[in-house]
């Protein structure tokens, strides 16, 4: 089952930072789950040490419309072993932090 969370909004540069900023702070974190903020919902998810990562940039010129760019970020992981096992158990995310 795959389940998706989405949420489009428009921010202010300065509150595109801080989106960004607190989800580098829970990667800093270096717990076994971070917790990410999608609109009013809190997402759970369980990244390793190691993330594949893909930037995208897309530069459009149009002749009749206004010009557009856009900056596309994903990350892609499996989650750790060590959390899909506490989840099973019925623990709580931050019984395994990462050392």
């Amino acid at each position: 089952m795959a389940d998706t969370t989405n949420h489009e909004t428009e921010l202010t540069r300065a509150e595109t930072a801080e989106f960004l900023r607190s989800i580098a702070d829970e990667l800093d974190t270096r717990k076994a789950c971070i917790q990410v903020a999608i609109g009013n919902k809190h997402v759970q998810l369980s990244p390793p040490e190691h993330i594949a990562t893909e930037v995208t940039v897309t530069e459009r010129s149009r002749r009749l419309r206004k010009d557009v760019e856009e900056l596309e970020l994903q990350f892609r992981w499996t989650p750790t072993k060590a959390t899909t096992e506490t989840a099973a158990d019925g623990g709580t995310p931050d019984d395994n932090r990462a050392e």
